[in-house]
């Protein structure tokens, strides 16, 4: 009996513990939904406003492509014949190669064949770059007319790192600037003393103006067949940086 007694105390234990983690877990469940359904008020007197800045600044940083092409019945051929091309060019600008002023690397090298209509290949037609870019445009243009066996197939002008890191420092500390002061505005329009921040994006766009050329091509073909400076003229970069986010009026 006493062993029959004990066995049914401690079944009747498990079952009274096993009740009260129940009922525990349903009462932290319903306190943790009913948290979750409270509503947070929306503060009041917040307003959300918006400043740009931009400033627009020469280019000075100019990229020059020139390339070749080269056919033949042999692949072997025509690899080698671009290659003489690029070394007698790579002679020339290496020689007035300059850091940041005039730095120079090969672009693409390509050797592809042809195919006749039946599908067989009937030849072979391949393509080599030299790019001379930097700050110094009367050197790299004047380079550039001195190369005989590549010619010009375009030009692209930016800003260097530098002078986008400071444009962009600059036009970013121009638009902190025109927030503040229209925070501030805002604020006094509307009677209160002052404002805090409450949320910020910071943004920035850039866009580059370059000059209308409608002779450049034809005028660059020319210049680098004759031992001429290759013409060319800067545009200009414009950086646009946007502040905006919300302020809290006190």
């Amino acid at each position: 009996m006493t062993l029959s007694s004990s066995r049914r105390f401690s079944g009747s234990s498990s079952s009274s513990r096993f009740l009260l983690s129940s009922v525990l877990a349903l009462g932290l469940g319903l306190s943790a939904s009913a948290m979750a359904q409270v509503t947070v008020p929306v503060p009041a007197n917040v307003v959300n406003i918006a400043a740009s800045g931009f400033l627009e600044v020469p280019q000075d940083w100019l990229s020059m492509s020139l390339n070749t092409t080269r056919e033949g019945s042999d692949a072997v051929t025509v690899q080698n014949q671009l290659k003489q091309a690029l070394d007698a060019a790579l002679a020339v600008a290496r020689a007035n190669a300059k850091p940041q002023q005039l730095e120079v690397r090969t672009g693409q090298f390509s050797l592809y064949p042809r195919y006749s209509s039946n599908g067989k290949i009937n030849g072979w037609q391949g393509s080599t770059e030299l790019v001379l870019e930097g700050r110094d445009f009367a050197l790299i243009s004047a380079t550039a007319g001195k190369i005989q066996t590549l010619t010009m197939s375009g030009t692209s002008f930016s800003l260097s790192r530098d002078a986008r890191r400071k444009l962009e420092s600059d036009v970013q500390a121009l638009a902190i600037e025109r927030f503040k002061a229209r925070a501030d505005e805002v604020s006094k329009g509307f009677g209160f003393a002052g404002y805090s921040l409450r949320e910020i994006n910071v943004s920035s766009a850039d866009q580059e103006v370059r000059p209308f050329q409608p002779r450049a091509m034809a005028m660059e073909a020319k210049a680098a067949m004759s031992d001429a400076p290759v013409p060319v003229e800067a545009g200009k970069s414009t950086v646009n940086v946007t502040v905006s986010g919300s302020i809290q009026l006190k």
